[in-house]
């Protein structure tokens, strides 16, 4: 009878792999430590860059932009207008998150990367050649809707990895969206309005000079085009046949001696995420402050180009480039190395807090900083922009945790892409109000309390303000952890 169980418990214990089914051979990867190769890395990269580089390249030159639109009828408008357009990818990202999330899940996560990136290449080309207000906002917007690969990605880049090496695989994806962040301006800052800049290489009365924002779009498109080439042969980590997380699930839950109640938490798939009060806390907190940081780095691009009379800096766009890659620099180095210690000293919601306070009379201090000059004046305001945004992405990342930490893992991507959806509605009002608020500044620039771009700052105070305080209890309420999730957390293996 001893001699049976010996030989019963192997067969038991052992997972059946579907032939045919990629996410089997995914699997099968990770189960003989196969999984972290150097070419599921730089996949990550490759399509997370497809993804930030069309967001991040259009600030240092979105308000000449409109500028040459000559749809703005002051001056003082042209932030506005110019919020209009950094507003109308996010509203198509709100609008689809979800339904890119539906598809992702029914079809396979590689068919959304692909249609996203051909997306990129087709409608970042056609908004460099954008030759009034309108087409460039419908562009971005038909880009955003159209563009639902982030959802996906995230998923992916957990799934494509067995579970001990998940983190690095986020820890990927956030490196390239930092690589994003150093890029995207550079490539904005460098590449547009090029018969200004080279005259040489792109003579004037050219195509280059009717179409100047072309080449800095045309690039991302032309990268693009190599990526998805490349995703031909990216891992497919969905399962194509029936029943197939159930399986699994069990097969872990005998694996690792669970009980049948054990068991079945692991496979229960119920619970109204929406009824979860630490979740959409937490949700409600990190879309307030996606808010505050898509109207500042609205605000900051805008502002710093405005000419010095109506409070700006009167910046170019090299100059924007530069301060937005010295920023983004910064701000890769503080995430990969600072940002994990600092976590485990202060905790996830006390790092929160203390970035978030120290960010509010940085921010304040932007007016006083316009008031100096050359040399002294790009010295300090790289210095705060790299400060500003090492606090900002201190709370965002802080937040993702708890977003994540309140939900159970089968769980994750559902509530991924409530969290995205919400985030990409409040994303696209911060521009769009970020830059009607500038606008509004800078036609007081003679008021008594807080004139003109003392002002938009103070705004954006109150938004960090609000948030802080939603970030403290009773409201937001953190998920208690289990003895079990304790101790796989201070586990050395993860």
């Amino acid at each position: 009878m001893m001699k049976q169980k010996e030989v019963e418990q192997p067969l038991l214990l052992k997972k059946h792999y579907h032939e045919n089914c990629p996410g089997c051979k995914v699997d099968q990867a990770k189960e003989h430590k196969e999984d972290v190769t150097f070419w599921n890395l730089l996949s990550i990269w490759m399509v997370v860059l497809c993804n930030s580089l069309p967001i991040a390249s259009l600030y240092p030159y979105i308000y000449f932009m409109v500028d040459d639109f000559n749809v703005a009828k002051r001056e003082e408008d042209i932030s506005t207008y110019a919020g209009y357009v950094g507003s109308a990818y996010m509203l198509g990202r709100a609008l689809t998150s979800v339904l890119w999330g539906i598809i992702a899940d029914r079809y396979g996560r590689k068919p959304v990367i692909i249609s996203g990136i051909i997306s990129v290449i087709i409608f970042s080309t056609l908004f460099g050649l954008s030759t009034n207000f309108w087409m460039a906002v419908f562009m971005r917007f038909v880009l955003g809707s159209l563009n639902g690969l982030l959802g996906p990605m995230m998923a992916y880049c957990t799934e494509i990895f067995r579970e001990e090496k998940q983190a690095l695989g986020l820890s990927t994806f956030s490196a390239a969206w930092g690589i994003g962040l150093v890029l995207g301006p550079a490539l904005g800052g460098y590449l547009a309005q090029p018969t200004l800049k080279y005259p040489h290489l792109f003579p004037s009365d050219s195509f280059w000079d009717k179409f100047p924002y072309f080449l800095p779009s045309f690039t991302i498109s032309a990268f693009s085009s190599a990526v998805a080439i490349a995703c031909i042969w990216f891992p497919e980590t969905l399962h194509n046949h029936p029943h197939s997380d159930e399986t699994n699930e069990e097969t872990e839950a005998l694996e690792t001696g669970k009980s049948g109640t054990d068991k079945e938490k692991i496979i229960q798939k119920d619970g109204n995420l929406l009824l979860n009060f630490p979740l959409m806390s937490s949700i409600i907190v990190y879309s307030i402050f996606s808010l505050h940081d898509s109207a500042y780095q609205e605000i900051f691009s805008l502002w710093a180009v405005s000419p010095q009379r109506l409070g700006g800096l009167s910046f170019t766009t090299d100059h924007v480039g530069n301060i937005l890659t010295i920023t983004g620099t910064g701000l890769m180095i503080y995430q990969i190395s600072l940002y994990p210690s600092l976590h485990k000293a202060c905790g996830t919601v006390r790092i929160a807090l203390i970035t978030g306070v120290l960010s509010i009379p940085l921010l304040q201090s932007y007016p006083f900083i316009a008031m100096l000059s050359g040399i002294l004046l790009n010295l300090v305001i790289s210095i705060a922009s790299v400060l500003k945004n090492i606090l900002t992405v201190s709370i965002i990342t802080s937040l993702f945790l708890l977003v994540n930490g309140s939900v159970e893992q089968h769980q994750r991507g559902a509530a991924n892409g409530i969290s995205m959806t919400s985030m990409s509605v409040f994303k696209a009002i911060g521009p769009a109000g970020g830059g009607a608020i500038l606008t509004w500044s800078q036609k007081r620039i003679d008021a008594s309390f807080l004139p003109g771009t003392h002002m938009v700052f103070f705004i954006l105070n109150v938004v960090a303000g609000c948030g802080l305080l939603l970030m403290c209890t009773p409201f937001l309420r953190v998920k208690k952890k289990t003895p079990s999730e304790q101790f796989s957390e201070a586990s050395p293996v993860h």
